[in-house]
């Protein structure tokens, strides 16, 4: 086992990799999944309402699109208004196994490894509430999570239920921030 400072020094190396980003020490937690998910009634376009801050997400008016391909992996096509400009970023996602289809893979590159997307709940006509962890050489874990709804200005109340079924499953909410969808063009 690493000595402090051996962490502390390992962990202001890696500093860099992880700004902007949800970071905390320890393992990931393991939230409960959707039950009975049904990928297929997911698929479709889908808008960022809130999410701890990433990143790789800068802009607004950032929504998602998801279709399965005849191959039987998902076509994963996100949107962003930033700084006038609409910019996309494909990705491809899959289900890591058959007994679990709440627990998919993603990837933006055929160079880097799926990253866990997580469906811990959806009612999949209104809102979503989507957790992503990755332990990083078991010493800390870097998290992201979204709230997503099929409209651009969901009920408060259910984004508030959203936020609450995060928080009750170990995710810290409290540094969540709200996706600007004001004045979005149709991208």
């Amino acid at each position: 086992m690493a000595s402090s400072s051996s962490s502390s020094l390992l962990f202001l190396l890696l500093l860099p990799l992880v700004a902007a980003q949800t970071y905390h020490w320890g393992s990931c937690p393991t939230p409960m999944l959707q039950p009975n998910f049904t990928l297929q009634q997911y698929m479709g376009h889908w808008y960022e309402i809130e999410k701890l801050p990433a990143s790789f997400e800068k802009g607004k008016c950032i929504e998602a699109d998801y279709a399965v391909r005849p191959d039987g992996t998902i076509q994963v096509l996100n949107k962003l208004l930033y700084k006038g400009k609409v910019t996309t970023a494909e990705g491809t996602a899959v289900v890591i196994d058959p007994r679990e289809p709440a627990r998919l893979g993603v990837s933006f590159s055929h160079f880097s490894p799926y990253v866990p997307y997580l469906v811990l709940s959806t009612d999949y006509s209104g809102l979503s509430a989507v957790y992503s962890c990755t332990n990083v050489l078991n010493i800390f874990y870097i998290d992201y999570a979204w709230i997503l709804s099929r409209s651009r200005f969901p009920p408060p109340e259910s984004v508030a239920s959203a936020k609450q079924l995060l928080s009750g499953e170990g995710v810290e909410v409290c540094g969540m921030k709200p996706t600007d969808q004001m004045g979005c063009p149709d991208v």
